[in-house]
């Protein structure tokens, strides 16, 4: 005979919130998914398309930090199961795209965001706010913050140096991934975020790129 699972409690949560933490800041995230770049040739770049293409990077791998940051916090106070089951399963494909760019931060020799504690605490506390709002506002938030992001790796795309094709298969997947969250969220009942929420979160995104292009 099984044992029914046990039911997680709030505390249970709030452990689980801290060790995923602890885990995205500090530690080594790993892919369930294998890496979109390993089929490419990795073709020695430049110094400046390297020190560019690491810039873009660090930006993509800082906003796998937030996004971690924003799902769990979002998911630690969702109403309903089925809101925080969606929410989490979209932060394990946030832990894939951030391996990714790990991995490719190291092959351009460079480091992810020495701000990454600063941008995962202020995400957090964003996702509670979001989440605290009640479901329907949760997954608004959600498709604001993916439909911004898929915006940002288009661009991405069309700035990385020609032959960088490494970082580019990575940022094709993850743009696929930020899009299909995005609908998924609609689907389930997405409230439309009032004007001035998703004009702050634009501003915020541009000073997070600004920053973490450099450090």
């Amino acid at each position: 005979m099984h044992a029914t699972p046990r039911r997680l409690t709030a505390v249970d949560r709030w452990i689980v919130a801290a060790q995923r933490a602890l885990e995205t800041v500090a530690g080594n995230p790993t892919a369930l998914r294998s890496n979109p770049a390993a089929a490419k040739p990795d073709i020695v770049l430049d110094d400046v398309d390297r020190r560019h293409a690491a810039g873009l990077m660090r930006i993509n791998h800082v906003g796998e930090v937030c996004a971690q940051a924003l799902y769990v916090g979002q998911a630690s106070v969702a109403r309903d199961a089925r809101t925080r089951e969606q929410l989490l399963h979209a932060a394990q494909e946030e832990t894939d795209h951030l391996a990714w760019c790990a991995d490719r931060l190291r092959e351009l020799d460079s480091r992810p965001s020495l701000l990454n504690p600063l941008w995962y605490a202020g995400s957090y506390a964003i996702g509670l706010a979001a989440g605290l709002r009640g479901d329907g506002w949760n997954l608004g938030f959600v498709v604001e913050t993916e439909r911004q992001v898929e915006a940002h790796i288009g661009e991405h795309l069309v700035s990385l140096p020609a032959a960088d094709a490494r970082s580019r298969a990575i940022l094709e997947v993850m743009k696929d991934d930020e899009a299909r969250h995005a609908d998924n969220a609609q689907a389930a009942g997405a409230r439309t975020l009032p004007a001035p929420i998703p004009q702050a979160m634009a501003l915020a995104s541009k000073l997070m790129k600004t920053v973490a292009y450099r450090v």
